[in-house]
């Protein structure tokens, strides 16, 4: 029996217990929850419904909460029924209700998990989005990890995910990275705030290998501009490709000034009747929705701001018919998230519902105990390549996406290298692999798991442990995509290895030496092939592999 499914059974027996005692049934919610005990002798699942319905109901939550405790005691599955504190349900399984469920996730196989908590949601996910004048970095990294594990569980919830990756190949930056790259192919210095590094001296030396002829040209600097972005932006492609990201679309500032659509966005805040002129300029009236001040949208000399983009970026988002836009930006964005509300509030939208703007932290990297200085035009970067030549791809993704993005964290290359058990993801990976080499030796032995066991079998303390960790999958799933926190998958992992290294140790599977394979051994088979199934499903929504050896 799932939480789901108990807390279904809670609710049910809260409506005959109303029903017997002639009380309103209106009250009830159309859902309910139960929630683990921290301590084990409190039951397997606890509710607090009769706390919540007493007042509605007009009855003391102790009196209700037996009303409802004396419907339950009689449902399947259900051992005991006890009364805490002011009025608690502590609940109690019998082994085969609990057992049942390793059943019933290997026959979900790929799908248990998925749920539906975020189903009817059409959202666009914006991350990484960094412009092409050089390697994504670190900090871009963190987002790329964790935007696209947050992309995995949303789906994985219901939602229609679009992801997308936003640039401009237009500006100073972009004129600075230009300039650069002629500097460098003409042996010169480079420009006051130009960019360095290696990259640079790359892409142009790639740029003339290309273009033989052109230092030789009255304007090289376009070339270089036209064919360092082409080289730069398919450099951070094959990065992101190489790092597991995919986006659905790359979308670039320019199209929306190429197809018209800034001066239609500046139509429609005009109809709103959010516009205004002053000095020469176009004004939004941004303050009507709590901005700091009024920002410009096309400036006196004619020329739109960056600002006239992001209105027409967003008004493109919802005519493509996503019904919120989720963005992710860095530490040093805080300030844009009274501007984007208030601009998505002139457009005549609930900045609640239509726009959500995550905020991520910055990243250290640590070699030798000692933290790397990142600078893009100074050449001090650490890049997505470098970090993937330092830790891999599924120890990168599994550290950056394993933290709250709200945090500052710190990455100890000596750490996440480490082939022991306080490497988190070596711990979680190790946990699938040795149920890959069990059930390799199982099959050795000519023992299978058959079309069913006695999942009253499974009643040792350390298989309840597992069983349990098991059946709340679905939950940190579907609170992963409610609260934008993949982290709390990668946890979950650790939990679920740590519940299965204990249950190994403590619970033998497979006979030894001449001994028979009993019922328990077959049972264990199965909750051993369940907890595979979960670690991979976990391990997949982080694009982390789940090896089967090591």
């Amino acid at each position: 029996m799932t939480p789901e499914e108990l807390a279904a059974q809670v609710l049910t027996a809260a409506r005959a217990a109303f029903d017997s005692a002639g009380l309103d049934t209106g009250v009830l919610p159309e859902a309910t929850s139960v929630e683990r005990p921290r301590s084990p002798e409190h039951g397997d699942y606890a509710s607090n419904l009769a706390l919540q319905l007493s007042k509605k109901a007009g009855r003391p939550p102790r009196e209700l909460a037996e009303a409802v405790a004396a419907q339950l005691r009689a449902v399947d599955g259900v051992s005991a029924v006890e009364i805490a504190g002011p009025g608690f349900l502590n609940i109690r399984l019998d082994a085969g209700a609990t057992g049942a469920l390793a059943g019933q996730v290997i026959e979900a196989g790929d799908a248990y998990g998925r749920n539906d908590s975020q189903s009817g949601q059409k959202l666009n996910l914006e991350f990484v989005s960094s412009n092409p004048v050089g390697p994504v970095h670190i900090g871009a990294v963190r987002w790329a990890a964790v935007g696209d594990a947050l992309a995995r569980v949303l789906a994985a919830s219901g939602a229609e995910v679009g992801t997308e990756y936003y640039f401009n190949d237009a500006g100073v930056q972009i004129d600075l990275f230009a300039a650069s790259l002629l500097a460098t192919a003409e042996g010169k210095p480079l420009p006051e705030d130009g960019y360095q590094g290696d990259y640079i001296g790359d892409i142009a030396k790639r740029v003339v290998e290309a273009h033989p002829d052109i230092l030789a040209d009255p304007d090289p600097r376009e070339w270089f501009r036209t064919a360092g972005i082409e080289l730069m932006f398919g450099d951070i492609k094959k990065s992101l490709s190489d790092f597991g990201v995919h986006f659905d679309v790359y979308f670039n500032e320019k199209e929306l000034h190429e197809r018209g659509e800034v001066a239609a966005a500046l139509q429609r805040l005009t109809e709103q009747g959010r516009v205004f002129e002053r000095d020469g300029a176009v004004w939004l009236r941004t303050t009507d929705f709590g901005d700091d001040k009024d920002r410009v949208l096309r400036k006196s000399d004619g020329h739109w701001t960056y600002f006239a983009a992001d209105c027409a970026y967003y008004l493109d988002k919802r005519q493509r018919g996503f019904d919120r836009a989720i963005i992710m930006l860095g530490a040093d964005h805080h300030g844009y998230i009274g501007r984007m509300r208030a601009m998505v509030a002139c457009f005549g939208d609930d900045p609640d519902t239509n726009l959500e703007i995550l905020i991520g932290q910055l990243v250290n990297l640590l070699a030798d105990g000692k933290p790397l200085r990142m600078s893009k035009r100074k050449g001090t970067i650490t890049t997505l390549d470098e970090l993937i030549a330092a830790m891999g791809v599924d120890a990168a993704r599994y550290a950056l996406a394993r933290y709250s993005s709200d945090s500052t964290i710190d990455l100890d290359l000596d750490l996440w290298t480490r082939a022991t058990n306080e490497n988190p993801v070596y711990y979680v990976q190790y946990a699938h692999a040795r149920i890959s080499s069990l059930l390799r030796n199982a099959a050795e032995l000519g023992l299978d798991r058959g079309d069913g066991y006695d999942a009253a079998a499974l009643s040792h303390p350390r298989e309840g442990d597992v069983l349990k960790q098991l059946a709340e999958f679905p939950a940190v799933v579907a609170a992963a995509a409610e609260l934008r926190e993949p982290h709390r998958i990668a946890r979950y992992a650790e939990d679920l290895a740590g519940a299965y290294h204990r249950f190994y140790d403590a619970c033998r599977v497979l006979p030894k030496g001449d001994e028979e394979f009993t019922d328990t051994g077959r049972a264990r088979l199965w909750l051993v092939e369940a907890t595979r199934v979960v670690l991979a499903n976990a391990l997949r929504l982080l694009g982390v592999s789940a090896p089967e050896r090591m």
